[in-house]
């Protein structure tokens, strides 16, 4: 009796094993497919788009040849396929063709049947022991024709192939890409890098070596909601980034992990509070936070070393990286902050703006010429800070969104 009780217990502890690893089967099996029907979706649209570039062309010297072919394909495939070939869908197809002209590294010619997507994918699907390294512009499975479409809407090479490496390592959602288009992300990224800088961000994606690599200026802030007004106040704005904590944690990059807010230092019955903690995995350091609604003062940068100052005497432990401070402002003074900080401010104390709308070309423009400014003429090219060299207007007043 006893035995067969413990056959059954046995039983009983071996079942959430063998459900756990048939459910990852199931899974797995899930993503497989709902990769491969977009991956699917993904080629069939390429192929159209080859399709209409090659006709048109055949056709080029009939005037309004192309206007007329995507009407008339457009209203077939309506009658025989139902929704999704409008006239728009198609001209997308067109453009993903354009914009992505070697998606399959393999030549399909023309008159194949519907290639198989192994046959296709340029020897990358997402498994670790692909030979040969994925590179932008090459059929991805994990991008989806919604990810494809938001992409083309980057008209800059080097900009569309950022996102697109970012959106691959980062797992983002449609919605996710989408944000980081609209809040100009690589510009942002990109406005303190040389030549040099911009062709890794472009091929590499954002790599954190350095501090200043993990910080942002300016912040977008939009998802708050929030008016620019002169009456918000400090914990109004500290609440809202807590209430949506993981959008913010999105705009902060990758590496940071939330630890507390309104931490509070008590020294000789003096209390102090630290805004908002956070610590960067990848820089193995504290970032602490303090959020002015105000225009930055040097009693500001003074508060913030103090608060540094503190962390890496008291709460700093073995193997951390000397601690950085963050000042989140609507406006500061370049020169207060230069002649306040001095060789500080390029080792752990920073200072960025924040927007509570999203950033136009323009605006970003304006702060690159501001940032130029506290540049020596000799270093407004390639300088080993990354300063830029100022950049034509752009013919266009949005490269994207």
């Amino acid at each position: 009796m006893a035995s067969k009780l413990r056959e059954s217990d046995a039983s009983v502890t071996a079942a959430p094993p063998l459900y756990g690893r048939v459910r990852e089967i199931l899974e797995a099996a899930r993503s497989n497919i709902a990769r491969t029907v977009n991956t699917s979706q993904v080629l069939a649209n390429w192929l159209i788009g080859r399709e209409i570039i090659e006709e048109e062309q055949a056709g080029m010297h009939r005037a309004g040849y192309g206007a007329r072919l995507l009407l008339d394909l457009s209203e077939r495939l309506g009658r025989d396929y139902g929704r999704g070939y409008s006239v728009d869908n198609l001209e997308a197809f067109r453009q993903f063709y354009l914009a992505y002209p070697r998606l399959i590294s393999e030549t399909v010619p023309r008159n194949s049947a519907f290639p198989a997507i192994s046959e296709t994918l340029s020897r990358k699907s997402g498994e670790p022991d692909c030979a040969v390294p994925w590179q932008t512009g090459a059929l991805n499975p994990n991008l989806s024709w919604s990810h494809y479409r938001c992409l083309l809407r980057v008209n800059r090479q080097t900009a569309r192939d950022f996102y697109e490496v970012e959106a691959t390592s980062n797992a983002w959602t449609v919605r996710e890409l989408t944000r980081q288009i609209g809040s100009l992300l690589f510009d942002r990224l990109a406005k303190s890098r040389d030549k040099k800088g911009l062709m890794r961000l472009a091929i590499q994606g954002q790599e954190i070596a350095q501090p200043i690599d993990a910080l942002k200026d300016p912040v977008v802030l939009e998802f708050l909601d929030l008016p620019t007004s002169p009456r918000l106040v400090e914990s109004k704005l500290e609440q809202a980034l807590i209430d949506n904590l993981q959008t913010f944690l999105l705009e902060l990059g990758k590496g940071f992990a939330f630890v507390s807010r309104q931490e509070r230092i008590t020294l000789e019955g003096d209390h102090f509070y630290i805004d908002l903690v956070f610590y960067h995995t990848v820089l193995k350091c504290f970032v602490l936070i303090d959020l002015k609604v105000g225009k930055l003062t040097h009693a500001d940068l003074g508060q913030i070393q103090f608060y540094v100052n503190f962390y890496d005497r008291e709460r700093r432990s073995e193997g951390d990286n000397p601690t950085l401070g963050l000042i989140l402002c609507p406006d500061k003074n370049d020169a207060v902050v230069r002649y306040t900080l001095g060789e500080q401010q390029e080792r752990n104390i920073f200072t960025s703006r924040y927007q509570l709308h999203l950033p136009t070309i323009e605006e970003l423009e304006s702060e690159l010429r501001r940032e130029l400014r506290f540049l020596a003429p000799e270093q407004t090219g390639a300088n080993p800070k990354g300063g830029l060299k100022p950049v034509k207007k752009p013919t266009k007043t949005r490269d994207e969104a």
